[in-house]
């Protein structure tokens, strides 16, 4: 599936927004009423960088929006953690995702209009 289409199933399922966490391999996603779900990721290659290259986790996520044939989530996950991203929040009402780095670094990319 597609991000716009996961978006879509997430929010007609009740979540506003999840969050990954690379260095503690889990992703939770949340709903307006305070409920929550928490899931393993699989293990994934490669460790999170200590420096947070902003310009790199962009540079990943315009690969991901190409939605190129040879497209993988592992291989962005690998990509921006080699970046130092230790993970993301999305927010659907937000309409935006923040990637961080390890010392609080972040970035900010907005859902396309």
């Amino acid at each position: 599936m597609s991000f716009p289409q996961i978006v879509a199933r997430l929010i007609d399922a009740g979540f506003e927004s999840y969050m990954v966490d690379y260095r503690h391999r889990t992703t939770t996603y949340y709903r307006a009423d305070g409920k929550s779900v928490a899931l393993e990721m699989p293990v994934l290659t490669g460790e999170v960088a200590a420096r947070f290259d902003a310009e790199a986790v962009a540079e990943q996520v315009r690969t991901a929006q190409e939605n190129a044939a040879d497209y993988t989530y592992e291989g962005f996950s690998r990509n921006v953690k080699r970046a130092g991203c230790g993970g993301y929040l999305v927010s659907f009402v937000g309409r935006r995702v923040v990637y961080f780095g390890r010392t609080g670094e972040t970035h900010t990319e907005h859902f396309p209009q």
